[in-house]
C-alpha cells in the first residue's frame, strides 16, 4: 500500500460540496458504495440542509496535499451515531481513508460511542478501514436487493 500524502481534515467549505458532487457522480464509486448518484440540485440540497444544516452532525472535508479528497460525516439515524466516508476513485488505494478516520475518530473530533457505518458488502476498502479503526462486524443487513455489513464502535 502505497500511504504517502499527507491527510488533514478541516471544516467543509461551499466549494467542497463540488468537488463531492463530481466524487459521487463517478459510476465506479456509486458501484463500489453500493449508493446510487443525486442529480446536482439534489446532492447539493441535501448538503445544505440535511448534512451542513443538522446541528447534531458533523463533517469534515478531508484534504490530502492541499487537494480535496472526500469527505467523512457523523450524523444521528434511528437512534445509533453513524459515520461514514467517501473518497474520490483518484484517491483510492494508498490507506487514506483509514488515515482520515483514524484522524476523526481519534482526535477528539467524534467522541460517541457507539458508533456504528455500514458498507456495502462487496466494498471490502471500506470494510478493511473500519476494522482497522477498531470497528467489529456485528451484522449482514439486506436493503432491497443490496446487502451491507453493520460495524460498530465501542
Amino acid at each position: 500500500m502505497d500511504d504517502s500524502g499527507s491527510v488533514r481534515l478541516r471544516p467543509v467549505e461551499a466549494g467542497d460540496i463540488e468537488v463531492f458532487f463530481a466524487q459521487q457522480n463517478d459510476p465506479g464509486a456509486q458501484q463500489r458504495a453500493g449508493f446510487p448518484g443525486r442529480e446536482r440540485d439534489a446532492f447539493i440540497e441535501h448538503w445544505q440542509r440535511r448534512v451542513l444544516g443538522d446541528p447534531t452532525g458533523r463533517a469534515r472535508t478531508i484534504v490530502v496535499d492541499g487537494h480535496v479528497a472526500g469527505n467523512i460525516v457523523a450524523w444521528w439515524q434511528d437512534g445509533r451515531r453513524l459515520v461514514g466516508f467517501w473518497l474520490g476513485c483518484e484517491f483510492w488505494g494508498r490507506g487514506l481513508g483509514t488515515r482520515a478516520l483514524t484522524a476523526f475518530i481519534g482526535a477528539g473530533q467524534e467522541e460517541t460511542r457507539p458508533l456504528y457505518a455500514e458498507a456495502a458488502v462487496h466494498n471490502v476498502a471500506s470494510i478493511r478501514a473500519l476494522k482497522r479503526c477498531g470497528f467489529d462486524e456485528i451484522e449482514v443487513v439486506q436493503e432491497g436487493p443490496d446487502e451491507f455489513v453493520v460495524l460498530k464502535l465501542g
